[in-house]
């Protein structure tokens, strides 16, 4: 197997878990095939891999050709694998993690927050704070300034290798 299709193997597997590994497996063996031939050698049902079929190729990750049974009359999709498409999809997907990343930086540089000593794992903004006369909701502790330049840091890393590894 081709490290193109490896790397077709694991985005297939983070979309539709072990049976679209599976699937892609047998795709990258046969070139092009059923579903039932896929399902067949995969050893994943029939519906799965159609569902896996499905949600692979709205993603462009494979593509498929319809053509007309003759003895029965009904219509049959051969699938074969986009391996020129894998880039694309990999960007695209670095590009919508990039805007929500960047979204989640500019709100954690443009506010101020507040823990509450007892319950740590809430944190509330300087507008949340005030509506509660700085007063924890859940156990009426006093609410004291927390800083999130370590958040900001780690962000702005990650901000900075995505951007890197998109536009350069």
């Amino acid at each position: 197997m081709t490290f193109v299709n490896e790397e077709l193997e694991k985005v297939a597997s983070i979309l539709g878990g072990e049976g679209a590994a599976s699937v892609v497996q047998v795709l990258a063996k046969t070139k092009e095939a059923t579903d039932d031939v896929i399902a067949n050698d995969s050893g994943v049902k029939l519906n799965s891999v159609r569902k896996i079929l499905y949600k692979l190729y709205d993603h462009g990750l494979v593509s498929c050709t319809r053509f007309r049974d003759e003895k029965t009359g009904w219509y049959v999709f051969s699938w074969k694998l986009q391996p020129d498409q894998l880039d694309a999809f990999i960007r695209s997907r670095k590009k919508r993690t990039l805007e929500k990343l960047q979204t989640r930086l500019n709100y954690e540089k443009s506010h101020s927050f507040f823990i509450c000593k007892k319950c740590q794992p809430v944190r509330v903004t300087f507008e949340e704070a005030m509506d509660t006369a700085f007063r924890c909701s859940s156990c009426d502790g006093q609410l004291v300034g927390a800083e999130n330049n370590g958040i900001v840091e780690v962000l702005s890393d990650i901000v900075a290798k995505l951007e890197e590894e998109l536009y350069e």
